[in-house]
């Protein structure tokens, strides 16, 4: 994919992996809309076109919601015409015993990380097969590897690594590829982290940015539909 002048949609856009992956797309060229569930997402992108004039745009939208994901689409469509690349990136986790777990707790989860990206890619999907475009999920080594407190979590990273696959194969046949990313320990504000030198072992945000750089730019007949990815050096005790 030629990435100057192209368009990208990111979820979850206002910090972490989703800003470092707007700020590499940007310096390739690409013209970003990011969005978020608060005003902060328009602060943001204000800040972002100060370095990339006219190539930001700030949406404030709830991937809980169908209707606000397909409004946020309509509006990148109407400003840039069509979407070349969905990264659907926002997501929360609480971690508790099944015992423990509250309700709205379990929902929140499987709400925004699996059911939001389903909203996500609905909205979206129409102007992805236009430009033969590219879905990018980030999911988890939580969704390959389980652990004690993470049965929301878990289920909705399991469920979002099987959905991100099984949207492959029902797109690849109209020319839009789809790849599912599963980071280990990244170092994100996720679950109330302040990220400090204390994070420095972790994988940073801005090598997500160049993984997802480097995935577009993949030689048009091969897709690589499910990287995982782990801190090249564990941490010291």
């Amino acid at each position: 994919m030629e990435l100057k002048n192209k368009v990208a949609y990111i979820t979850g856009g206002s910090k972490g992996i989703g800003l470092a992956t707007a700020e590499a797309l940007l310096e390739k060229g690409m013209k970003v809309a990011i969005s978020g569930r608060s005003n902060s997402i328009n602060e943001v992108a204000t800040s972002l076109n100060q370095k990339f004039p006219d190539h930001v745009m700030g949406i404030i939208s709830n991937v809980r919601s169908l209707e606000a994901e397909q409004e946020a689409v309509q509006k990148i469509r109407n400003k840039w015409k069509e979407i070349d690349v969905l990264i659907a990136n926002a997501g929360v986790g609480h971690f508790a015993p099944i015992d423990e777990i509250t309700e709205e707790q379990w929902n929140d989860v499987i709400d925004i990380n699996l059911t939001g990206v389903f909203h996500s890619v609905k909205a979206a999907v129409a102007s992805l097969k236009v430009t033969k475009g590219y879905l990018i999920t980030i999911a988890s080594l939580a969704g390959t590897n389980f652990f004690a407190k993470g049965a929301a979590y878990n289920a909705s990273k399991f469920g979002l690594v099987g959905f991100t696959q099984a949207v492959m194969m029902d797109l690849r046949q109209y020319g839009v590829k789809a790849t599912t990313i599963m980071p280990g320990s990244v170092a994100t504000h996720f679950n109330g982290n302040e990220p400090g030198d204390k994070d420095a072992w972790k994988i940073q945000p801005e090598d997500i940015g160049v993984m997802i750089k480097d995935i577009l730019k993949m030689p048009a007949r091969t897709l690589p539909s499910k990287i995982e990815m782990r801190p090249s050096i564990p941490p010291s005790k």
